[in-house]
């Protein structure tokens, strides 16, 4: 007899962002299988994956090369906790160390991107007691918009009301600047004589609260699930004058641009910008198993050091983190995205896919099309420039899908219609397939 996966779901799985009242009238797709960039249901439909599971099946589905790799690796040594070294984890640090930019040499290991954004903001406030003894350098400025994971500290930094407002007040010490949304700026100007005042709001925000109270800045290169929001090209290194200007730390979290998501093996190279910490997650092992890090300089890691009785050694552990089948997983993950160069196919293949959507803007209901590399966004509109109602952007989504085409919605963000369709899918996206996402949009949008 045939398993009937949707009940037994509805009746004991709570998934996350979603109104289980709607699986009365509907049911979920139940996903069985998946090879590059496709996914197949268990009626055999198959749909194109144009945002990458999560943002993060970055090398695409069915490699078996890290599957052989994870069960090597659980044959010989399934776990043991680091507080010892395992091979796979000294590896894949290396690696890593190897081809970040700049001096970010030590890298943490966890289990996702929101405790890596955890363990930065740990790591800057123990940083800020032990570099500057007798004041009270604690507090962070991250952005409106931006998202940083669901721990209370990296929930306190994300700037989205939505996803905050049930479980306030968080963890205080966290201050918030507009993000550079040119295409509806919150400070109301226009480029170019805006001047990118917004990256000016960071210096204002440390001057009000007093630069002896803050300790650092954390950002996405680009805002993921706040919009796909791509900043101008002075923006970050204007940012990081500011923060060495008053002493900072810089922390850029690359948990979705990292790994060749935007074109370049990290985003922040995009502008050449070296961030004091990186925060990496989804890209490091392409979704096949959870694994997070925080990476940080050299010169953040020696403030660590210390004799015993002074205690200034990191006051975390993580039981999984740096999980030896994980760390194997993310080896193997990074050894082909190295050999086969895939963020010059996310540069190549996004050029060629954001020059097509543009064309959208001939449509009423297209407002702007924004992104870079693979990872792309189409904001809707009504006639008069608002947004589209979420109700209909639901439609849309729902409507690509039928067709064999998964797009990602920005949702749960702030207070206001659901309008912006997001484009991520994994980075071995051809130009034909590039076809198939646009001509699948377009023939929904023009019905």
């Amino acid at each position: 007899m045939e398993t009937n996966y949707n009940k037994i779901d509805k009746s004991h799985v709570w998934h996350p962002l979603f109104q289980h009242q709607r699986l009365e009238e509907t049911d979920l797709i139940v996903f069985k299988s998946g090879h590059g960039t496709t996914l197949v249901d268990v009626d055999g439909n198959e749909y194109l994956d144009a945002y990458s599971a999560l943002w993060n099946v970055n090398v695409g589905y069915g490699r078996q090369e890290i599957v052989e790799a994870v069960y090597a690796q659980m044959q010989e040594l399934p776990y043991y906790p680091h507080s010892q070294i395992n091979v796979p984890a000294t590896v894949l640090a290396e690696k890593l160390a190897d081809c970040l930019p700049g001096d970010l040499n030590h890298v943490f290991f966890c289990n996702s991107g929101s405790e890596a954004n955890e363990t930065a903001i740990k790591i800057a406030r123990q940083y800020g007691m032990q570099t500057y003894p007798g004041e009270n350098r604690y507090k962070i400025i991250s952005r409106y918009r931006g998202y940083h994971g669901f721990t209370y500290g990296a929930m306190s930094a994300t700037g989205q009301a939505r996803r905050r407002k049930a479980f306030e007040p968080l963890a205080p010490g966290f201050h918030h600047a507009h993000p550079p949304y040119c295409y509806r700026c919150p400070l109301g100007l226009e480029k170019p004589s805006c001047q990118v005042a917004c990256v000016d709001e960071f210096e204002r925000i440390i001057q009000s609260e007093g630069p002896e109270t803050v300790i650092a800045v954390i950002a996405e290169p680009i805002i993921g699930g706040g919009g796909i929001i791509v900043p101008p090209d002075d923006y970050f290194p204007r940012l990081r004058k500011i923060c060495d200007d008053y002493g900072l730390l810089l922390i850029l979290d690359e948990v979705i641009t990292g790994f060749g998501r935007t074109g370049k093996m990290f985003a922040c190279q995009q502008w050449d910008v070296q961030p004091d910490i990186i925060t990496l997650a989804k890209g490091l092992t392409s979704g096949y198993i959870p694994l997070g890090a925080c990476v940080a300089s050299t010169a953040v890691f020696n403030t660590f050091l210390g004799e015993p009785d002074e205690n200034r050694e990191f006051s975390q552990v993580c039981t999984y983190g740096g999980h030896p089948a994980a760390c194997a997983a993310g080896v193997e993950n990074l050894k082909i995205l190295q050999s086969e160069r895939l963020w010059e196919n996310a540069d190549k293949v996004g050029t060629y896919l954001i020059e097509k959507l543009t064309t959208l803007k001939e449509l009423p209901i297209v407002g702007d099309v924004r992104g870079k590399g693979l990872m792309i966004a189409v904001e809707l509109i009504q006639t008069d420039g608002t947004h589209l109602e979420t109700d209909k952007t639901n439609r849309i989504v729902g409507q690509l899908r039928e067709k064999g085409v998964i797009v990602g919605k920005i949702g749960h963000a702030v207070d206001e219609p659901e309008n912006i369709i997001f484009i991520a899918p994994p980075l071995i996206l051809t130009e034909a397939e590039a076809d198939i996402i646009f001509n699948t949009l377009r023939e929904v949008l023009i019905q």
